[in-house]
């Protein structure tokens, strides 16, 4: 009998299903005849689970008893006795009860599957054993019951049973996986949307490499050429050809097949004018990058292979993407091409995909420029051609001699060949060499180095003559040739330039950047003064070592106006690059200029805020102080008149009426003078450790204590806070949360830890707050909606996030399941949270803290 197999429902969380989705897979087996039974299924009483269990054969439990209690497990030795073709067993992580045939659940169902019966389980991600610290970091808890990560790897199928954390959420809020009085601590603990976001992410990623995973075997078993995938940095190298597109395209998609992908595309433009392209092409690659999300760099560099490693290396790239070679075959004479040297010299860290495309081998097509400095292989090439030719063609022709005037002809080919490769200096020295071989074997008198006929003579001068006019028309046309394409190469970068300026898209340090790449320098620093005879500083700086004492220090430096310069390190440059380098300097200094505007702005807009408030707050004295004021007025002038006698019951509510005021202004001034601290920033937190259970009941003085549920444990771990800040702050949002909340629903106030974090929730059930306004209520003197005058100056909310934000913790609204606002007030914690003891009190069963029979 062969070995089973397994199938497992993988779900993010408790209740997305995964029960469910096992029981619904066994009735349609059952359905097609298939001998199939509940070997052990936990549907923790809810009513749609439950009911389809109804019409599947269940195994009869083991009843095991431990520490005083009755437990039930699967009976592995019935199940076997039985021998089903399908076993459905729940909760492959669980831990059996002591006493029990295996120690872990996945031993049991290693059992049925080597008899020979398929077994259809459920899991959660947080359950794998390699995900133990991650799953820790996201929740805040240690995950005590794990199955080990191959022996769900080894499953036959696996099926991800997802659910958005929304939906997850209004389950839970609907009273679908747990009860009703665990749904609001559920909600606020484990069932966060930060949480379940996270947790699915893991679910999602998990399930993805095992699918890469089964793929890569079936293209193995089947000799399906592999498809290399990445997560990493992707470097495109573009020609400005418009095969450009392509690899731009392909490249996202590498990248897009894992998290963190990232595209840059490089356009590697020679310095000496060799190669060009068209400006209106990189463009629309250019923005294609760009829209792809991606970054476009121009990069100048003598040996374009070279350039390319050597940017791929500075930006810690794994990956370049080039296209199959423009030439066609006999071109590989000349050598074997950009894409090949890369691959050849990228190593072992870099690899290198080539990418086919429509131009492949139609022959280079972009078009080429020859430049006065023609690289040292032109010049040693032309030098060859000079100097070798004219011998080897007098070699070619001792045996057949066409007549002097052929003989010079071919001769003055020679010549014009050095000039096309090398130049003028080998086109003359091919000139003079042919021309003494032409006096020595092809004029009378043969082999002697005189001449008989003066009309010799005559044909030598001009071949001579025509030769070092050839020659000099063909260097000239390449020099002018070298002039046009630097002068485009450095209009695209003045054109980028333009556009950043007009765009404002580029910062500094971003430029300094761009400068470094362009001109492959080692480090570029903007530097300042703002005098003649003060120290200069540093305004800006990109790359390693940037000289930040003087302009003087650098190997180039370029200065714009008298109290800026942009300096730079790694090489001289030769002069025509200053032209472009002077370019880089102005904008750099334009973006300095506009980086100062924008802080004159903020400030302007800090003043113009201060303003606003300085307004706002005369309005609220003018108002809200004085009608506290006027009721307190006249309820004492009430008391103090002779000319009514009062009852005591009068007497009593006028005195009420006098309390009432007198706290009303007391809490409207304390909240104006906590909102003028903050606007200040007179603020001065005293961050010591703090116990919440300490600090957050001395927030509820004061407030009908049957209109707030209190939740704080007492073993969180100690906050870093201001006592006194947090006690405010928690007044503010307990007393807007009363204010809101309807009779007979009181607000929660719970606590939990999470990580390094500890979070406070203060839930209430009222009419809540739409997405726009989340922001907006939390501005001083903001209040929603058409509350009244009365309610207030809207300081609470503004006062309790200041302080929240000085302790350096944060504070965020979020809707309450079901209706309602919740105030989410996230703390630093003083120590990571020790694992709580089994037997410690917890507000809900969560995930984590009850055995793994896990809502599904």
């Amino acid at each position: 009998m062969g070995r089973g197999k397994l199938r497992i429902y993988l779900g993010a969380a408790p209740g997305v299903g995964k029960t469910y989705a096992m029981l619904s897979e066994a009735h349609r087996r059952v359905e097609r005849g298939t001998d199939c039974v509940v070997a052990f299924v936990e549907h923790h009483g809810r009513p749609s689970t439950e009911v389809l269990l109804h019409g599947l054969e269940q195994v009869e439990r083991r009843e095991l008893e431990h520490r005083g209690a009755v437990f039930t497990e699967m009976d592995v030795d019935a199940v076997l006795r039985r021998a089903p073709a399908v076993a459905l067993v729940d909760e492959l992580a669980h831990t059996n009860v002591p006493g029990s045939r295996n120690r872990k659940r996945w031993q049991d169902v290693e059992e049925l599957l080597a008899a020979g019966i398929d077994v259809v389980s459920t899991v959660n991600i947080q359950h794998l054993e390699s995900l133990g610290d991650v799953v820790e970091s996201i929740t805040g808890v240690r995950q005590r019951e794990t199955v080990p990560d191959e022996v769900v790897r080894r499953a036959d199928q696996i099926e991800l049973v997802d659910m958005s954390p929304e939906a997850l959420r209004r389950r839970m809020a609907h009273g679908n996986i747990y009860t009703s009085d665990k749904v609001d601590a559920a909600l606020s603990n484990y069932f966060r949307p930060g949480n379940l976001t996270a947790l699915r992410e893991l679910a999602l990623l998990w399930v993805a490499d095992r699918v890469d995973e089964y793929l890569q075997r079936y293209r193995s078993e089947h000799r399906v050429s592999r498809i290399w995938g990445s997560r990493e940095r992707i470097v495109v190298g573009l020609t400005g050809g418009p095969e450009g597109r392509t690899l731009i395209r392909r490249a996202a998609r590498l990248a897009e097949k894992g998290a963190g992908g990232e595209v840059l595309a490089v356009y590697i433009a020679s310095s000496d004018g060799l190669t060009s392209a068209s400006p209106d092409e990189l463009a629309v690659q250019r923005t294609l990058v760009e829209d792809l999300g991606g970054t476009f760099h121009h990069v100048v560099g003598d040996d374009i292979p070279a350039a390319l490693l050597a940017f791929a290396r500075g930006v810690n790239a794994t990956q370049i993407v080039l296209g199959v070679s423009r030439r066609k075959s006999w071109q590989y004479v000349f050598g074997p091409g950009v894409g090949a040297t890369v691959a050849r010299d990228s190593g072992t860290d870099i690899d290198v995909h080539l990418i086919t495309h429509d131009e492949a081998g139609k022959g280079r097509g972009l078009p080429v420029a020859r430049g006065a400095r023609l690289g040292r292989s032109r010049i040693i090439g032309g030098w060859a051609v000079g100097v070798a030719g004219p011998a080897i063609m007098a070699v070619l022709l001792y045996t057949v001699h066409l007549g002097l005037a052929n003989d010079m002809l071919l001769f003055l080919s020679v010549t014009v060949a050095a000039a096309l490769l090398g130049g003028l200096l080998p086109a003359l020295a091919s000139a003079a060499v042919g021309s003494l071989l032409l006096n020595y074997f092809y004029t009378p008198p043969l082999h002697r180095w005189t001449i008989a006929d003066p009309k010799n003579i005559v044909a030598i001068v001009i071949f001579v003559a025509v030769g070092a006019s050839v020659a000099s028309v063909v260097d000239l046309a390449a020099r002018r040739t070298h002039q046009a394409a630097r002068l485009r190469a450095e209009s695209e970068i003045l054109s980028f330039l333009a556009g950043n300026v007009l765009r404002g898209e580029t910062g500094l340090e971003e430029l300094l950047e761009r400068v470094r790449e362009t001109f492959g320098m080692e480090s570029a620093a903007l530097l300042e003064r703002s005098g003649d005879h003060d120290p200069w500083t540093c305004a800006g700086r990109a790359g390693v070592g940037p000289p930040v004492g003087r302009p003087e220090e650098a190997d180039v430096d370029v200065a714009v106006g008298d109290h800026i310069a942009l300096a730079l390190t790694g090489r001289v440059l030769p002069a025509e690059d200053r032209r472009v380098l002077a370019a880089f300097a102005a904008q750099a200094a334009v973006v300095l200029d506009r980086r100062r505007l924008l802080e004159e702005a903020d400030r302007a807009r800090a003043l113009a805020e201060g303003n606003r408030i300085r307004t706002a707050l005369l309005a609220a004295v003018s108002h809200d102080l004085r009608t506290p004021l006027a009721g307190i007025k006249a309820a004492v002038s009430s008391l103090r008149s002779d000319d009514v006698a009062w009852s005591e019951e009068d007497r009593a509510e006028l005195l009420e009426g006098i309390e009432e005021g007198a706290d009303r202004l007391d809490h409207l001034v304390g909240n104006l003078l906590d909102m003028s601290r903050l606007q200040t920033g007179t603020v001065t937190p005293l961050i010591r450790e703090v116990d919440l259970d300490e600090v957050v009941p001395m927030a509820l003085v004061g407030v009908d204590q049957d209109g707030v549920r209190l939740d704080v444990p007492e073993t969180l771990p100690m906050v870093a806070v201001d006592a006194g800040l947090l006690e405010r702050s928690m007044a503010n949002l307990v007393e807007n949360a009363v204010k809101y909340s309807p009779p007979g629903k009181p607000v929660l106030v719970a606590a939990s830890a999470l990580a390094d974090r500890v979070e406070v929730r203060v839930v209430d059930r009222g009419p809540g707050v739409p997405d726009e306004a989340k922001e907006r209520i939390f501005a001083p003197f903001q209040r929603h909606g058409d509350a009244p005058r009365g309610t207030g100056v809207g300081l609470g909310l503004a006062v309790a996030r200041g302080f929240a934000e000085a302790m350096g913790g944060t504070l965020e609204a979020e809707d309450t399941p079901g209706g309602g606002l919740t105030m989410v007030l996230t703390l630093r914690a003083q120590a990571p949270q020790a694992p709580q003891a089994p037997h410690a009190p917890q507000p809900v069963p969560s995930p984590q803290e009850q055995p793994e029979r896990q809502a599904t």
